[in-house]
């Protein structure tokens, strides 16, 4: 299955974007699906996560950013606002594990990625 996310851009700081991720080709279901990003140099870190029950947040954008799903659409939403300069990275929808995961490694799905930067 290939996820296709969107809705990236470059932006000015404190401003907001919404980026969606939705399989390609046919429909899938995940109970977890999820947000990272990475920036150039870095390694891949999380953002945020979606169960059927909960959601996960990191740190860095607990109160800013919001995920949300929408099953019939097998779709997931990363609101984005106040965005900041150290936001910018490359952002990656993921999917597969049964329980929320912050690590990369327990994603078996990944779309290939929109680019998010905001300028100072």
């Amino acid at each position: 299955v290939q996820l296709q996310a969107s809705g990236g851009g470059l932006v000015q700081a404190g401003d907001s974007l919404k980026l969606s991720c939705a399989p390609s080709g046919r429909t899938f279901s995940s109970p977890v699906m999820a947000w990272f990003r990475q920036a150039p140099g870095k390694e891949r870190e999380f953002v945020a996560a979606i169960d059927t029950r909960f959601t996960y947040y990191a740190a860095s954008v607990k109160g800013r950013f919001t995920i949300s799903r929408d099953n019939a659409k097998s779709t997931v939403y990363l609101q984005m606002n106040g965005l900041k300069p150290e936001d910018t990275a490359v952002f990656y929808c993921a999917a597969g594990p049964q329980s929320a995961q912050t690590i990369p490694q327990a994603y078996n799905y990944w779309g290939q990625g929109t680019q998010v930067t905001v300028s100072s």
